[in-house]
């Protein structure tokens, strides 16, 4: 029979030898008698009535552990308010305060994002409750500000718990949190530092030190060092794990030497640490990078094999791998596969297909997947969506995509940002410019704040439609809701400064650019349009100034960079250059700052245009081109087709 209040009585509560051992009688503690308790009583945790009636309860009395399992219960709850109800309670009756009391408290400061509150109590533990602080407390106190993301004012707290008044000696766990803030906040150097002095301190570093070390080396890009602290830590008796390996080979996928990695696999086996799934998925994403996405799919077999089971980060490494490289019915296959082998993939492997098909001009199929999911049962969410508006604007099926909109809300799947943006800009691409406005009105009638890309296809789409006016009041706006243009934005509002014959204005905007962050600096596209409207008002020598910024930018020149300056040479000259000088320098210039690419994409418009590079040039720049072991190979295989 269920428990209620009614059928709760001191009799039967008699028949618990020590209810203080079952953390549900916590509830029973808090249990109100208005006829028998005054206003004051009524409002404690604890009902003196319960206290009182001990000789008809047997052996229970009121001691310590019955606060202590109050204490735990209102920490587990976050009910802080009953909490220290209990703790001044416990101050009148001089009950004795214990550290893991305190522990209690701090993690469910943590649980509530509350660090400050934590802090504060961690500084009344003496004066206030008589209880002593050790290391445990303090690095409970440390472990919550660092897990919400304070790490100056855990470096702060660590300062003054050693350093100060406290007077705590730290412990492995001390360094190993103070260390993994410092790496957070790029201070690799100083973590070293610490790192260095904990032998000095009777603290020898574990595995969980060195770890921290290492992801906070291979972060800053210091994988050698990272590597080096691999030897350092086996010879100082530390035996590395798999999550060691695996930041270890997670830093070295990033920089793209898998070389390497094939050699910290082995290194691995003969140390006893099995790969799991971490270090299968780290290295399949690695591979993906690389673009060597058939070597990651025969490793997703090999992974099977070693009884390690995909997950959906697997699947969708590999999947956003086939449709980066333009394989997307590739990934489909792969789709197939797996959900053959009993895996069912979730909506953001179909979203990623379903972009990637549309991408490549593959409605039919785009469409025939999302059909497949529908019947599947996967539900849809946002991120599918979108996807599929996005695909249907690209197409120039609007009407579709208005359709699949409804659909969407009528569903309770709310549109964000992203689903409008490619409605606006599916409208301006088929000459609709009032509709897409209409959009952007729908937009804000929804409760949908524009971001920055939003505010940037709306910029670019109304001067693409010679609605410059408008596009500087929506740019006022956008800067005045503190957003920060992106260089798209940047690039349309200059492209229609330019084309209404304001190039001076527009250059202006561009020198605003090159005080931007990364995300809003200037490229290839923003420098071609400045060029070409520089080149129609015959500034030339303006033209090729800008060039020279453009190329110690590091910004390299594409076809059309080209084409403006072949078009202004034999045009706006006279007598007319056919360009071949010009363009040849420039190849000779980009090899002579190690941009190979660049300078081949030159070579390539040259010899599409007829315009063959001097011998000097060839001599230089064809050999950095061709990679002598694959070239040789080549000319082996012909050997051999030839004679055998």
């Amino acid at each position: 029979m269920p428990i209620t209040k009614s059928s709760l009585s001191l009799k039967k509560l008699s028949s618990i030898r020590n209810p203080c051992k079952f953390p549900y009688f916590c509830w029973f503690f808090s249990f109100r008698s208005k006829t028998t308790l005054s206003p004051y009583e009524s409002d404690a945790p604890i009902p003196d009535q319960i206290f009182k009636s001990a000789s008809q309860m047997g052996s229970y009395k009121s001691g310590d552990s019955t606060f202590y399992s109050l204490i735990e219960n209102y920490a587990n709850s976050g009910d802080f308010g009953t909490l220290f109800q209990v703790f001044d309670r416990m101050k009148r009756e001089r009950r004795v305060f214990i550290e893991k009391n305190f522990i209690l408290v701090f993690r469910a400061y943590g649980k509530a994002h509350l660090p400050e509150k934590a802090i504060e109590l961690f500084g009344r533990m003496v004066d206030e409750f008589q209880c002593r602080r050790t290391v445990r407390s303090f690095n409970s106190v440390l472990n919550v500000i660092i897990q919400d993301g304070l790490f100056h004012r855990a470096l702060e707290f660590y300062e003054c718990g050693v350093g100060g008044e406290t007077n705590i000696s730290p412990n492995v766990l001390s360094f190993n949190l103070v260390i993994k803030a410092m790496c957070k906040l790029g201070l690799v150097d100083r973590a070293i530092e610490v790192f260095r002095e904990m032998p000095i301190q009777k603290c020898e570093p574990d595995v969980f030190t060195y770890c921290t070390l290492m992801d906070g080396l291979c972060k800053e890009d210091r994988i050698d060092e990272a590597v080096l602290l691999l030897d350092e830590m086996q010879i100082e008796g530390c035996f590395p794990s798999s999550v060691t390996f695996n930041v270890l080979i997670n830093g070295l996928c990033k920089k793209g030497d898998m070389a390497r990695v094939t050699k910290l696999v082995d290194n691995m086996f003969l140390k006893g640490c099995v790969p799991n799934e971490v270090t299968y998925n780290t290295i399949i994403n690695g591979l993906c990078l690389k673009g060597k996405l058939d070597k990651a799919v025969s490793l997703l077999d090999r992974m099977v094999a070693s009884k390690c089971v995909p997950n959906d980060v697997t699947y969708g490494t590999l999947i956003n791998g086939l449709v980066k490289q333009g394989r997307s019915v590739d990934g489909v296959r792969l789709l197939s596969s797996l959900e053959e082998r009993g895996h069912h993939a979730n909506e953001y492997a179909y979203s990623t297909l379903i972009s990637g098909l549309f991408k490549e001009g593959k409605s039919e199929e785009a469409m025939g997947l999302w059909k497949k999911m529908v019947e599947k049962g996967c539900q849809p969410n946002i991120v599918v969506y979108s996807a599929l508006i996005d695909g249907l604007c690209r197409e120039g099926k609007l009407d579709e995509a208005k359709e699949i909109l409804c659909e969407m809300v009528n569903k309770g799947c709310t549109p964000n940002a992203f689903t409008y943006s490619s409605l606006i800009k599916g409208f301006f691409k088929t000459g609709n410019s009032q509709k897409a406005i209409h959009v952007w009105k729908e937009m804000a009638k929804n409760n949908c704040v524009p971001n920055e890309i939003c505010y940037s296809v709306l910029i670019h789409g109304l001067c693409e439609d010679g609605k410059l006016r408008e596009a500087m009041m929506v740019w006022t706006h956008m800067l005045g809701r503190g957003l920060r243009p992106d260089v798209v934005a940047y690039s349309s509002i200059i492209h229609g400064l330019c084309n209404a014959g304001s190039v001076e204005v527009g250059l202006k905007l561009f020198n605003e650019m090159l005080c931007q962050e990364s995300d809003s600096q200037p490229d290839v596209v923003t420098y071609n349009i400045l060029l070409r409207a520089l080149c129609k008002q015959n500034s030339i020598s303006h033209a090729i100034d800008l060039l020279n910024s453009m190329l110690d930018r590091r910004c390299d020149p594409d076809l059309v960079t080209c084409n403006i300056f072949l078009n202004a040479l034999r045009e706006k000259l006279n007598p007319p250059q056919d360009g071949r000088e010009f363009l040849d320098e420039l190849v000779v210039r980009l090899h002579k700052r190690q941009r190979i690419v660049g300078a081949a994409k030159i070579i390539e418009v040259m010899l599409k245009k007829f315009l063959p590079p001097n011998t000097s040039t060839w001599e230089r720049v064809i050999p950095e081109l061709c990679k002598p072991k694959k070239v040789q190979a080549i000319i082996d295989k012909c050997w051999s087709s030839l004679f055998f």
